[in-house]
């Protein structure tokens, strides 16, 4: 066993299990999202620019967010990848860019999971 990633992923924070011969680590990156809130009708026409700045700006945290959690896992063996939304299918897309999908064990649509779950679902996954 070399080093291994198990990540649980949604728009807001990702749990982080990297485990090798030398222990296990669990880490947690928090995405900062502020909540998207929508323009009212009335304000709307007025306020187009603001929310094409606002949407820039959304853009530019999920990237800064993804790369964060690429850094952490990137160096991996292997990496699974659970989440219950869209988040995971985006990091996916992520890795397919930098030429890393190889190293993707598993894509899984899962509620919230703890660290220890995450865990637990990594080392009994490990391809021997």
């Amino acid at each position: 066993m070399d080093k291994q990633a198990g990540l649980w992923i949604d728009h807001s924070k990702a749990v982080i299990v990297m485990i090798s011969v030398t222990g296990e680590e669990i880490k947690e990156i928090s995405s900062d999202m502020e909540r998207h809130e929508r323009f009212t009708e009335e304000t709307a026409s007025s306020d187009d620019f603001l929310e094409d700045v606002r949407n820039r700006q959304i853009a530019d945290q999920i990237n800064n967010y993804y790369e964060q959690v690429m850094a952490v896992v990137g160096d991996a063996d292997t990496i699974q990848i659970f989440g219950p939304g869209e988040a995971k299918d985006e990091l996916v897309k992520r890795f397919e860019q930098q030429g890393l999908k190889a190293h993707i064990l598993t894509i899984e649509t899962v509620d919230k999971m703890t660290g220890r779950q995450i865990a637990t679902k990594v080392r009994t996954s490990i391809p021997s």
